[in-house]
């Protein structure tokens, strides 16, 4: 079982690639994405871990901090680095943790026996700065994540905490978002969002984006 929204993300010790940290201490007043991977020298992987290192700086911008993990030895993880930089045509800039004891990808749930004992799904943990779970996603081994995906939902969490509003389907950075059921007041929704508001349902409340 996965860990449950709104509960603490498990802090831990562990040999990364760029030296050894402390997770919660490492992650600081960021939010951080905690995703691992099945194995290393594996083709998905290495795409994978590249894009991420590709958006780094879009990740910085929503102050949040990457790390990956997978349940393979510092060594392995050095020498991997060297084809993804090659293969994938950019310079690694985030830490991979060195799990061989399976400590780490235990703590979050990441192995599903009944899918394969020995590797980690690709599970991905959104975190905030208080170091609470905010959303998880979860896929096969052989199934490549999405990152504009993860940045979305990024933005998303980020936009609901700084406003009280929700994101309708396929909402994207920029779009109308949804003026959340627990404020019903008219003169509190006149306040909170003057670009105004289109009622669909007394439970549907279309709004533009307030932060933009």
């Amino acid at each position: 079982m996965s860990l449950k929204l709104g509960t603490v993300a498990p802090d831990f010790s562990a040999e990364t690639t760029e030296g050894p940290i402390q997770f919660h201490d490492w992650a600081g007043s960021s939010w951080v994405v905690f995703f691992s991977h099945p194995a290393d020298y594996t083709p998905v992987c290495t795409t994978e871990l590249g894009m991420a290192a590709r958006l780094k700086p879009d990740f910085e911008k929503r102050n949040c901090k990457i790390l990956a993990v997978s349940v393979d030895p510092l060594d392995s993880h050095m020498g991997w680095l060297g084809d993804i930089e090659e293969t994938q045509s950019v310079k690694m800039n985030y830490p991979i943790v060195a799990d061989p004891d399976q400590k780490v990808a235990r703590l979050y749930n990441m192995i599903h026996e009944d899918a394969n004992a020995k590797l980690t799904v690709r599970s991905v943990f959104f975190i905030d700065p208080s170091k609470k779970v905010r959303a998880t996603i979860t896929y096969p081994p052989a199934t490549g994540r999405n990152f504009d995906e993860i940045l979305r939902v990024i933005d998303g969490l980020q936009l609901t905490d700084s406003h009280q509003v929700a994101t309708p389907v396929n909402w994207k950075d920029g779009d109308d978002v949804v003026i959340v059921p627990s404020i019903t007041d008219a003169k509190e929704i006149a306040e909170k969002f003057p670009k105004g508001h289109k009622e669909l349902k007394p439970y549907l409340r279309m709004t533009p984006q307030p932060n933009r």
